[in-house]
């Protein structure tokens, strides 16, 4: 009788540990594939966080064309007759301040007015810029070795990359006299009254449209520059 009973049991846990191992196969397949959209998503945050940092760079090399005078690239000079003292004149939004047409980008920044009325004023607001433009020429412009990469390679990477967006606005937030110290060419010379001016950027890391972004990331400093 006991024998009679057993039968058909070997056939149940056969069953029973397929189900066990389809069970564990799909959570193996769950995992992984959440950890790849972990890691790319990962990739993703820290790519645009470069953007932002890139943002910075940008204004802080804008100010400093207008300061000193921009960089005739074909020559390789800059032109110091065009420089000029960056001040606050510009409204942050594009026409009359009441149509309030600012990105998310600027809306982040707590401390930016960019209410109906208010006397808020910037040194210059770039939008909606694309990355690929600035890293053009190290890819396509024969800085990187064509060998190693294919055209096909090369076409991936820009299509990706274009989909990083920055923009960025700078704010005179005051100017003062200090002494500047240290030696120079002039031997009786050993310190000097100097003018610094500080500024403050804000600028973005954008994944996605300007108006509508995927990844966001503001960042924010404060430069001084001498004049």
């Amino acid at each position: 009788m006991i024998k009679n009973k057993e039968k058909g049991f070997a056939l149940v846990l056969a069953l029973v540990l397929l189900l066990a191992m389809s069970l564990m196969g799909g959570a193996l397949v769950v995992t992984a594939s959440s950890d790849h959209r972990g890691n790319n998503s990962s990739d993703e945050y820290q790519q645009t966080f470069y953007v932002a940092e890139t943002a910075l760079l940008e204004a802080q090399k804008s100010l400093m064309d207008k300061m000193i005078g921009p960089i005739n690239v074909a020559s390789g000079t800059r032109n110091y007759e065009a420089r000029s003292m960056p001040i606050n004149l510009t409204d942050p939004v594009e026409g009359t301040r009441e149509d309030l047409n600012l990105t998310p980008c600027v809306k982040s920044f707590k401390n930016i007015d960019n209410r109906a009325g208010s006397t808020f004023r910037i040194v210059e607001y770039v939008r909606d810029q694309n990355f690929y433009d600035i890293i053009q020429p190290v890819i396509e412009g024969g800085v990187i070795d064509n060998d190693l990469a294919s055209p096909e390679e090369i076409a991936q990477e820009r299509e990706k990359l274009s989909t990083y967006r920055y923009e960025y606005l700078s704010v005179l937030v005051g100017m003062e006299t200090f002494t500047g110290t240290g030696t120079s060419v002039k031997k009786t010379q050993f310190n000097a009254q100097k003018r610094g001016a500080a500024y403050r950027i804000y600028g973005c890391g954008i994944m996605g449209s300007v108006d509508n972004p995927e990844i966001l990331i503001p960042l924010e400093t404060l430069v001084v520059l001498s004049y």
